[in-house]
């Protein structure tokens, strides 16, 4: 059977509604899978207005009642959201239910109604107003999964990127990386790939400091005392993992195809290249979910600037989806 993927909506005062609208016109998305978008009817049809998408909306109660045909969009209606709620604004009420739109998506992965999930971006800002202090997606997952050891996967076509620490400041970041956090990571990092059919992954491990550290002339000992012995311990193991390199040229390497992943220390150091790489296509993947829950999302942000004028670009929400179907069990 085609995999049943939850797409949720995100904020809804953004551009998710309008990106949905336009990935779910191709017909080669209901030929590989089902779609259900979890989030507000009302909010669906406004974005449908907007798009010229063309689509109708099935507001429905439960998995079971989607039709899942071209044409129509199904939506699990949650009805949290006024009618007028204005676009390219921060709301408590949009962060709220971007929040409960997840939480119903975890629900109903756990339950095996859905297969995997694709979201849709919400705004932090939003979302603490909502009542719900969480730094993103990713943390808010972990938390509804009880998962400890998670990581964030950003993925291009020609690049991949998975990170040691993520949403906090670069002090902290750096004090919060250890041997076994590094480990954990590169493991992450090996079962993701070998799932998705590589047959042993080349894994390499960014410096945290300029030119990694060069034999203690940058830092305090940092790579020898964080990184390495992460990275020997997983290579005692058998997993094909190599470094501490210097960022400034690694990445270019695994973008010719030396290396299947980088292994990136801190938020910035793995983002930045990603988004040059290939923003558009750019895919976010949680890895390492507890009950085998399977998380992509796009790689942008809300763009309050854009939303409601039918400007932004469908093309990352696609190769989103495009992830959730090939990482999820096939029943």
């Amino acid at each position: 059977m085609k995999p049943t993927i939850g797409i949720t909506m995100g904020d809804a005062a953004g551009i998710g509604p309008e990106i949905i609208a336009k990935a779910l016109r191709e017909e080669e998305i209901y030929r590989t899978c089902r779609p259900i978008v979890i989030g507000d009817a009302k909010m669906m049809r406004r974005a449908m207005a907007i798009t010229g998408a063309g689509l109708e909306v099935n507001a429905v109660g439960s998995v079971s009642d989607a039709k899942f045909e071209h044409g129509t969009v199904d939506v699990f209606d949650l009805d949290l959201l006024p009618e007028d709620l204005p676009f390219g604004e921060v709301s408590a009420a949009a962060g709220d239910a971007a929040y409960q739109f997840l939480a119903k998506a975890i629900e109903l992965a756990k339950s095996g109604e859905i297969q995997s999930i694709c979201t849709a971006p919400l705004n932090k800002e939003a979302l603490h107003l909502g009542g719900h202090l969480y730094p993103g997606h990713t943390e808010i997952l972990a938390a509804l999964t009880d998962t400890e050891d998670f990581s964030m996967m950003l993925t291009t076509p020609n690049l991949r990127v998975i990170h040691l620490t993520t949403h906090m400041g670069l002090i902290a970041a750096i004090e919060s990386i250890t041997p076994e956090r590094t480990y954990t990571v590169v493991k992450l990092a090996h079962d993701t790939l070998s799932k998705a059919g590589f047959d042993k992954p080349r894994i390499a491990v960014c410096g945290i400091n300029p030119h990694a550290g060069e034999n203690g002339l940058f830092g305090n000992g940092e790579e020898e005392e964080k990184l390495a012995p992460g990275i020997a311990r997983a290579a005692a193991e058998g997993i094909d993992v190599t470094g501490p390199y210097p960022a400034d040229t690694l990445f270019f390497r695994a973008g010719r195809g030396d290396f299947d992943i980088v292994v990136a220390c801190y938020h910035d150091q793995g983002h930045a290249p990603i988004k040059v790489m290939g923003i558009e296509d750019g895919v976010n993947i949680t890895v390492g979910l507890k009950g085998g829950v399977i998380r992509t999302s796009v790689d942008h942000g809300t763009a309050f600037d854009i939303a409601g004028k039918n400007i932004a670009g469908e093309a990352s929400m696609l190769a989103a989806i495009r992830s959730a179907i090939e990482l999820a069990p096939k029943r």
